[in-house]
């Protein structure tokens, strides 16, 4: 598995032309910071290559072992076929991957919490995340139309201390209120999730139901309950200052550099060291996988600082 620089670009390049062509065809229906109670940052960068050589391979084996990530996958019976697309592909690279249901399904494994309200299913998740985490210290929340490299999330946070609250993912300013994207997918380390789950009991600040929060998305109920903790939402950024969480598809965002970038397609699209693209179609996401764990040009040797491998006993590629 691949972790940092130009690696997965040249795979998922390809594996997203892929997506583009057969989409237009029809076919696709580091020091670690320092802990501080005024945590406030904007944006969040990954850690830089001259960085990692600043580390001893020691440090650098070390801190690949410990990054490890709790997949959180929200999913309904309607979207069976996005629920076993997610399960069969990216899903495999997470330390650990659970998917929260709002009602039973016969086909596939989850979770049910038995809850048809949004907001309502998202506090049970988190919370029966936090409270089954172990040794796991960040956590992934996702919805099965959004496919992770999760390694290249590994990267990002690799010299991030998990025991500082932070709340990662593509930031959006909605009024006075900055939050997370849902759609691009959430990052929360342990202590962010730690103060989610002791303000879920304030129900004047973070109400399951009622008030004014009532009528919010589920993204924007979240960031409100964590402003109440200190935790504020912040910008995922590879170390050029590109997001890494990505609202549209890897085909749309190829569609809009063509047009927007003619000349340099592949640097207009997006960050090599991207974490999620949205809206992936079931296709997509098998394509997305070929192109980005298997396919390789013969007689290129990528050598990175680091390696993400697998759980064990996982059958991911």
């Amino acid at each position: 598995m691949l972790s940092e620089g130009g690696s997965f670009m040249k795979g998922m390049f390809v594996g997203s032309l892929f997506c583009l062509v057969l989409s237009f065809l029809g076919s696709f229906s580091p020091g670690i910071e320092s802990h501080t109670e005024d945590h406030h940052h904007h944006h969040v960068k990954a850690a830089s290559k001259d960085e990692l050589k600043q580390l001893t391979d020691n440090q650098v084996q070390e801190w690949s072992k410990q990054v490890q990530v709790y997949c959180v996958i929200m999913v309904q019976p309607k979207i069976l076929v996005y629920w076993a697309t997610a399960m069969d592909t990216w899903s495999k690279h997470c330390d650990k991957a659970e998917f929260y249901t709002s009602e039973t399904s016969k086909a596939l494994e989850a979770v049910d919490l038995n809850e048809k309200d949004d907001w309502a299913r998202l506090r049970k998740a988190l919370k029966h995340a936090y409270e089954n985490a172990g040794d796991l210290r960040w956590f992934f929340v996702a919805q099965p139309t959004t496919f992770a490299i999760v390694e290249n999330l590994k990267y990002l946070v690799l010299a991030k201390n998990p025991d500082e609250p932070f709340y990662l993912g593509s930031a959006v300013k909605s009024g006075e209120l900055d939050y997370v994207s849902f759609d691009s997918g959430i990052v929360l380390s342990y202590e962010a999730l730690k103060r989610l789950v002791e303000v879920f009991e304030d129900k004047d600040k973070c109400p399951e139901r009622g008030h004014s929060l009532w009528k919010m998305s589920e993204d924007k109920q979240l960031a409100v309950c964590l402003k109440y903790k200190g935790v504020f939402a912040e910008n995922g950024e590879d170390t050029h200052g590109k997001s890494v969480f990505n609202s549209k598809s890897v085909d749309s965002l190829i569609t809009d550099s063509m047009r927007d970038n003619p000349n340099n397609v592949v640097e207009g699209c997006c960050s090599d060291m991207a974490v999620t693209f949205s809206g992936m179609s079931p296709n997509q996401m098998q394509v997305m996988m070929f192109g980005v764990y298997r396919l390789r040009p013969y007689g290129h040797d990528f050598h990175d600082s680091l390696v993400f491998y697998p759980p064990e006993g996982s059958d991911n590629d």
